[in-house]
């Protein structure tokens, strides 16, 4: 299987943790999208979604699926988005698509996070795959100070604004053995807004496609 068919097997297999009358909160990226294609066959039966980015609202939207604002949410039962690494932990790094901090959010307030995605996803140890930081534009130089002092390797993604108005970094060269450690210091570090390190919120469950065994399923 390519890489595409794994993504959508892993979407399509998501839908049977939905349960009906449900209220959903839902990730970005593109095997997100394949789980949203499947949703469109049950939408029937949830009350709404809670999105992540604009990307998936309008898709979710371009479905007549009902878009909810977390605030108004009295009880978000489960959370679906995916990683771009993922280690055996459970603990991710997230935000290839800019959307980290929205999804950190909904992600700490749903009751389960499911992971979903392709075996390539899953690491040993979480780094290889740049370390995105949303930052006040203001604490760029700051930010970037710290996180040399440490050993990453800083550069600008150029011409990304979030959704929030902010701008991204991404770090490359670090070794992340100690991920809830990481994701506190950088936090604390003033400018953050977020860093794309999920480890105090982890992923609860891990469906993950396998083009030797199928879809596997991972529970922490």
């Amino acid at each position: 299987m390519d890489r595409d068919s794994l993504k959508k097997a892993v979407g399509l297999a998501a839908i049977k943790f939905i349960q009906a009358d449900s209220i959903i909160g839902i990730g970005t990226g593109s095997t997100v999208d394949h789980f949203i294609n499947a949703l469109d066959f049950i939408k029937y039966k949830i009350k709404g979604v809670v999105s992540s980015s604009e990307q998936t609202t309008n898709k979710l939207k371009k479905f007549g699926i009902k878009i909810l604002n977390l605030n108004e949410v009295k009880i978000l039962p489960i959370y679906i988005d995916s990683a771009d690494e993922i280690d055996h932990q459970m603990c991710m790094i997230k935000g290839g698509g800019a959307a980290l901090t929205k999804e950190k959010i909904i992600a700490s307030a749903a009751k389960q996070f499911i992971c979903i995605a392709d075996i390539s996803k899953r690491v040993n140890i979480l780094g290889k795959f740049p370390l995105p930081i949303e930052i006040i534009d203001i604490s760029r130089s700051l930010v970037t100070e710290e996180i040399e002092r440490i050993g990453g390797t800083v550069r600008y993604r150029k011409g990304v604004i979030t959704e929030n108005g902010n701008i991204i970094l991404d770090v490359y060269n670090l070794s992340i053995k100690q991920p809830e450690v990481l994701e506190q210091h950088i936090n604390s570090i003033p400018g953050v807004v977020t860093v794309g390190l999920f480890a105090a919120r982890k992923a609860d469950l891990l469906l993950i496609s396998n083009p030797s065994s199928g879809i596997e399923t991972i529970t922490r």
